[in-house]
């Protein structure tokens, strides 16, 4: 078990199960990832106003995937196919996104440039993620940005190029 991952719980749990999968035959791995944000929910603090916009932006939210390698043909039918799983850590992102657990409870503190922060560094993470690949046009691919409030999503379209 993996306790306060926040947003990148999802990415890493894939990854983990992907590995799992891959290098033990045979093996179906069952992920469950949940964040439960309720307990960031208070009235406003004078000493923390900045949990509001955690508050504001995140919700609860779970889900459940199994993972395996090399389906059984006729009884398992993969939706997806899970090519290649990755993480990068943004220079100069440290205290970008934090969460504390302080005598108030569990409180978000975010940085205003957020949104710039991932912007600039999107389309160097998806070159990371897909060139091996070969893919270079990402509205070609099924993919979301995450976290993602309208500020970073409007970013992040911007630098992109995306298609709506």
């Amino acid at each position: 078990m993996m306790y306060q991952q926040g947003c990148f719980a999802g990415g890493t749990v894939l990854r983990l199960a992907k590995d799992l999968a891959e290098n033990n035959k045979g093996a179906r791995v069952l992920v469950v990832c949940s964040e439960i944000t309720a307990v960031t929910f208070r009235g406003p603090s004078d000493n923390h106003l900045d949990s509001l916009v955690g508050q504001a932006l995140f919700g609860d939210g779970a889900a459940a995937i199994i993972i395996g390698s090399d389906p059984v043909i006729g009884v398992e039918k993969p939706l997806f196919e899970l090519v290649s799983a990755a993480q990068t850590i943004l220079p100069d992102s440290e205290g970008a996104i934090d969460g504390h657990l302080r005598e108030v409870g569990l409180t978000f503190h975010l940085l205003k440039d957020v949104p710039g922060l991932i912007s600039k560094n999107v389309e160097k993470s998806l070159t990371e993620a897909f060139k091996p690949l070969g893919i270079s046009d990402w509205n070609s691919l099924f993919w979301i940005a995450h976290p993602g409030g309208p500020a970073i999503l409007d970013q992040v379209e911007a630098k992109l190029a995306s298609e709506t």
